[in-house]
């Protein structure tokens, strides 16, 4: 009996010692593997630190202006550039607010606000939508101050009436009113009602 008692102790000692082998030599592969990750984002991070102050997902940003709000912003990043003063927006949705109660809602790829004025720059697929239309372009500009949307590059614009396309327009939100420039080219439908 002592002997069998003596083999029993050995294989509990063996086994143990198996078990602790193998957690260490997972728990070492885990570290090694997560401090490589962990290397890898860190490289990430730092770039993107040596271009952006601060990186948000999901930004939200509200204009007002004597306790009126003019509009909107939400995105589903921002990085703001400390040095330029700016916040550029990835994947923004912008409602406008018009004086008559109405809305205009703006989407693109990517925005750049200026801080300082609230000026933006707008690319990659621009869409305005209103009650009325869906405009269509790559390139759009909002001056705050003056509450005007401008376009300097081609645009096409559907409405239930009629279709445009011009090389340039503007659109005042006080106002608006919308000019066409350049080639101007469009069909007007008429809408008939039974």
């Amino acid at each position: 009996m002592p002997f069998l008692k003596n083999h029993n102790h050995k294989k509990l000692k063996l086994i143990l010692l198996s078990a602790i082998v193998s957690a260490l030599g997972i728990t070492l592969a885990v570290f090694i593997t997560h401090r490589n990750s962990l290397d890898k984002k860190g490289h990430v991070v730092s770039n993107i630190r040596n271009k952006a102050n601060i990186s948000i997902g999901k930004a939200h940003q509200t204009a007002i202006k004597n306790g009126m709000k003019e509009w909107d912003l939400e995105a589903s990043s921002v990085n703001y550039m400390d040095d330029n003063n700016q916040a550029i927006f990835q994947d923004l949705f912008i409602t406008f607010y018009l004086k008559d109660k109405s809305e205009v809602y703006l989407t693109a790829n990517k925005g750049i606000l200026n801080i300082d004025s609230n000026d933006m720059e707008i690319f990659g697929n621009v869409v305005v939508k209103s009650a009325t239309y869906r405009l269509n372009t790559e390139n759009l500009f909002y001056r705050h101050n003056r509450r005007i949307i401008f376009s300097k590059v081609p645009v096409t614009v559907i409405g239930d009436a009629f279709e445009l396309a011009a090389d340039s327009m503007s659109l005042n939100l006080n106002t608006n009113k919308t000019m066409f420039e350049g080639k101007v080219q469009g069909t007007l439908r008429e809408v008939i009602k039974l």
